[in-house]
């Protein structure tokens, strides 16, 4: 049974699209719009969204390819603390240039990144920005601004916006995107419109922000996954007071939109003399609350999120020796959704499996609902035991065959131990598909398993220990959901990331 479906992707695509042409003919001039969220690979709305594919944005920007550039942002400070993009495990700076490779080989026009808060002593922002330049590409620097965003004055003047490099577009429509929120997206767009006035060139401004979702409610488990999602930000959903003013209608959105807003509007009523704009709802173009075909099945997911979220924040507040302060804030969201952990199916089976066995579990929730555990062992470690039965599951295959033949995993097993250093033999995720892999080669089991592993995508899954990078890594190019329990399965002082 597959995995139930609660958003309309092509009604998406076509709706989207075309919201955006009237936006632009509304504005008239160039538009800056600032893509809130991932453009290529939106992980977080495949979650919550179900039948949201991770592409689905550049998917609708494609139909308006030949009509429009695309503008990356980077913080600078993100570049000094070598921010890294949890979902992929990279750098900051290496997801910018593979995001501008992508962007590239679907047809789309890059030329432009801007540094946004940059200063004068960031080393690390100043190499990179001489690796961009090398590299073919035109780089902007944008000055912190002091009082930003309150000090109106200040930032629309020649000491604020005007101290920023200017980015020169050739395209009427230009898409400002970056690696990861806090950015400088937004600032960005309005540095750009500021040095457009002064061009004597009309521009305007628009944002397509997916969430939170202005027309669900506050607490719609949808809007509380992303309130979740970005607990180290410190954003909270509030409803838009200023649309509550205008028009007297409750709609969603979020703190930095609400204070951001008196800046706007500032800034386009001096430029050119009024704001299109009564609130930061009218700035946005956003139509995914219209394209949710089933509203449950997106609460559902939703909640799941809200979980693994949780389970996500115990793991950094033990793996780095943290406070609790990011798990109770997830904590009180879950309360707010009216969610626990009791509903991630995969924990308990996990736990009992541990609690009867005495060594690390796993349980993994297929399609049709079937719950798959495993167990460490001498020669598999949990993760791959579990991922191992379920494929035989799939494949219906019986669980007491073997798939691994010995010529397989000896090799693997002496190459770990005698001449990579390490003291254990056992199996992990990315092993154990290699030897499958080999296996295939004589064995028609473990061809029929390797078929199935198209069919792990989406389920979710669970560890009585924090997992290692390897298996995380496998796990996420599985698509597959996986959450720990804040536990390490030895005692140790030093731990391989």
């Amino acid at each position: 049974m597959p995995h139930r479906t609660g958003f309309d992707r092509e009604r998406y695509i076509e709706m989207q699209s075309r919201q955006i042409q009237e936006r632009r003919k509304s504005i008239g001039g160039k538009l800056y719009l600032e893509m809130g969220g991932k453009l290529f690979d939106d992980m977080h709305a495949s979650r919550v969204l179900p039948g949201f594919t991770p592409d689905n944005k550049i998917a609708m920007l494609e139909q308006l390819k030949d009509e429009l550039e695309i503008l990356v942002c980077i913080n600078a400070k993100d570049l000094e603390r070598q921010k890294v993009r949890a979902d992929l495990g990279i750098p900051y700076e290496e997801d910018a240039l593979r995001l501008i490779d992508i962007f590239r080989e679907r047809g789309f026009l890059v030329e432009n990144v801007v540094l946004t808060q940059f200063e004068d002593d960031n080393t690390m922002a100043r190499v990179f920005m001489e690796r961009l330049e090398r590299l073919g590409l035109k780089v902007a620097r944008h000055h912190v601004i002091p009082g930003y965003p309150s000090d109106t004055r200040r930032i629309v003047s020649e000491e604020g916006f005007g101290r920023n490099d200017y980015s020169e577009t050739s395209r009427d429509l230009i898409v400002v995107t970056a690696p990861g929120p806090g950015s400088g997206k937004l600032a960005t767009c309005l540095s750009q419109v500021y040095h457009d006035f002064k061009k004597g060139v009309r521009a305007g401004y628009a944002k397509f922000e997916t969430f939170p979702i202005w027309n669900l409610p506050l607490e719609h488990p949808v809007n509380l996954a992303y309130e979740a999602a970005t607990v180290d930000l410190d954003d909270i959903n509030v409803i838009d007071p200023f649309h509550l003013a205008a028009y007297g209608e409750q709609v969603t959105s979020y703190n930095r939109d609400v204070e951001v807003f008196p800046l706007l509007k500032t800034l386009l009523e001096k430029l050119n003399g009024s704001s299109p704009y009564k609130s930061p709802t009218d700035m946005g173009v956003n139509m995914v609350g219209y394209c949710i075909s089933d509203d449950q099945a997106c609460r559902d997911a939703a909640n799941q999120e809200i979980i693994r979220r949780y389970y996500k924040a115990l793991v950094e507040e033990r793996r780095d020796e943290l406070d609790d302060t990011l798990s109770q804030r997830v904590a009180m969201v879950m309360s707010k959704a009216g969610t626990s952990i009791e509903e991630r199916r995969v924990v308990a089976p996990a736990l009992q499996v541990e609690a009867e066995s005495g060594v690390p579990a796993s349980a993994l929730e297929l399609a049709d609902g079937t719950i798959i555990t495993g167990k460490t062992s001498e020669l598999l470690g949990c993760s791959a035991a579990m991922l191992l039965n379920a494929l035989k599951h799939l494949a219906g295959i019986d669980r007491d065959i073997d798939l691994l033949s010995p010529s397989s995993i000896e090799p693997i097993q002496t190459l770990k131990t005698e001449h990579l250093g390490s003291r254990n033999p056992r199996l992990h995720t990315d092993e154990v598909l290699i030897a499958l892999s080999v296996s295939g080669a004589s064995s028609q089991d473990a061809r029929s398993a390797l078929r199935e592993l198209k069919n792990l995508q989406s389920c979710d899954a669970h560890t009585t220990t924090i997992l290692g990078s390897v298996d995380e890594g496998i796990f996420r190019n599985l698509g597959i959901l996986v959450t720990s329990e804040p536990k390490y399965q030895r005692k140790a002082l030093y731990r391989k990331r």
